[in-house]
């Protein structure tokens, strides 16, 4: 018997075009498609069990997001506990070597730090709040957009949303101009279905100045699993190469503990 909503094989324009498991502990949390020159790919994962034992130690920043990748350069988000007064984004260049980016909370800011998204001309990164919000923030992409400090990262811009949303796990650019959307969000007081796979459109690509968005719900992720109980979405990626789209959901205990499931799209048409 299978539980949940079952297997979601159309969400708008995206067809479902495969799936498979990871390790619950090193993909519970998020992927990114990384791109080195020369065209050299590859997926990397995160999870609870990607947390540096140093910053579990420290006892700073206990928690990782969803990442993203541009040129090879990986950024990687972490929040604190509760009561945190500031964010930290972890670049990881090229040649492998890793600069920490701690972004203090700008009034009514609130502390969590799910995802990050970078625009595909790798200047601006995208990443949000808990709970139903109607604004996304921009920063300067570290590494890859000059005007960010070498140390501390400053909010440049808000994305301003024409609907509200709740609980983003991931976000990912497909175009300049289109943002896809992963939530955990439980009913559905926002949209018809619950868990979206939700689309922003820009009015124009990010400059660093405030930009408007307009926001569309392309349907309920996918909800399978032979356990029955509480579902959790997390993290999305996009490879511009082969056109995938992938989304990572959570099973129930204890079918998660052999693994979170990968669902793989294909924009149709």
């Amino acid at each position: 018997m299978r539980y949940g909503l079952g297997l979601v094989t159309t969400l708008g324009p995206w067809q479902l075009v495969g799936k498979y498991r990871r390790l619950v502990w090193f993909a519970d949390e998020g992927l990114a498609t990384v791109t080195r020159h020369g065209g050299r790919q590859r997926l990397v994962y995160r999870g609870g069990g990607s947390v540096p034992l140093r910053l579990l130690l420290g006892r700073t920043w206990v928690h990782i997001g969803d990442p993203d990748s541009h040129e090879g350069v990986i950024v990687d988000c972490y929040q604190g506990k509760p009561g945190a007064t500031a964010k930290m984004y972890r670049a990881r260049g090229v040649d492998g070597s890793r600069r920490d980016y701690v972004h203090p909370l700008a009034a009514g800011e609130q502390m969590n730090n799910s995802f990050v998204a970078i625009t595909l001309d790798g200047q601006w990164m995208v990443s949000g709040e808990w709970d139903k919000m109607q604004r996304f923030l921009v920063f300067p992409t570290p590494v890859l957009n000059s005007s960010a400090s070498p140390t501390e990262l400053g909010l440049a811009a808000t994305l301003e949303l024409d609907h509200p949303v709740r609980n983003v796990q991931g976000g990912v650019f497909v175009d300049p101009v289109t943002l896809l959307c992963s939530t955990d969000d439980p009913d559905t007081a926002l949209w018809p279905v619950a868990r979206q796979l939700l689309q922003v459109d820009l009015t124009r690509p990010l400059d660093g100045n405030q930009v408007n968005g307009r926001v569309s719900c392309l349907g309920a992720l996918p909800l399978e699993s032979c356990c029955s109980g509480t579902f959790e979405v997390e993290g999305i990626d996009y490879d511009p190469t082969s056109g995938d789209l992938r989304v990572v959901v959570i099973p129930p205990p204890p079918c998660k503990w052999a693994g979170v499931t990968v669902y793989r799209y294909r924009r149709q048409g």
